[in-house]
């Protein structure tokens, strides 16, 4: 009824399905489940805990900090939701982005008392993914005043606990918080 050579085409057939079957329905499963396992800090979102043990945010996704005795957040154009996260798109002299940007250029320079001159660019735009959660180091310096003030600690130390959360360019703030909070419970 067949031919010896299409018995041995539907055989070599046969034999890749299976074998690609059990390589990739299989083995790589479970070889990448595997290694989120090994690495589960990061596989599982790289959730960080509050001193209650309570899960309190993420260290790789930005969330809004408001509170003036905490340091505060880049600003997000979608407003860290992270389901509709992305810039706005408008263009460098978009008269709406331009009007945001001196409004929080000044919003900013009243509440930490400096010059518009002063506040950091990362203080007024937000990042291309707008979760980004870290902050520039001139960001959190510029804070640091209001913090060390409405949390009762002094600058020198709000600076180090600045300096120990400063990773490469940036400052994780959801990090930084947490360190201020734990040193002013004392």
């Amino acid at each position: 009824m067949f031919s010896a050579t299409y018995r041995r085409t539907l055989g070599v057939a046969a034999t890749f399905l299976l074998t690609f079957t059990v390589i990739l329905g299989v083995l790589y499963p479970f070889a990448m489940w595997g290694a989120g396992r090994v690495f589960a800090h990061n596989a599982d979102g790289s959730m960080v805990t509050g001193a209650d043990g309570q899960v309190v945010g993420s260290a790789l996704i930005g969330q809004e900090f408001d509170d003036p005795a905490l340091f505060h957040s880049r600003p997000s154009a979608s407003g860290y939701d992270a389901l509709d996260s992305g810039a706005t798109n408008l263009a460098k002299g978009d008269e709406t982005l331009l009007r945001d940007v001196a409004e929080r250029r000044a919003r900013i320079a009243q509440e930490e008392n400096v010059a518009e001159s002063a506040v950091p660019d990362d203080a007024i735009t937000a990042s291309a993914s707008g979760l980004d959660p870290h902050i520039s180091p001139e960001y959190a310096r510029l804070q640091i005043p209001r913090v060390a003030k409405a949390q009762g600690l002094s600058e020198d130390t709000v600076a180090g606990l600045v300096l120990d959360s400063t990773q490469g360019q940036g400052v994780n703030v959801l990090l930084l918080n947490l360190a201020v909070l734990d040193v002013a419970k004392g």
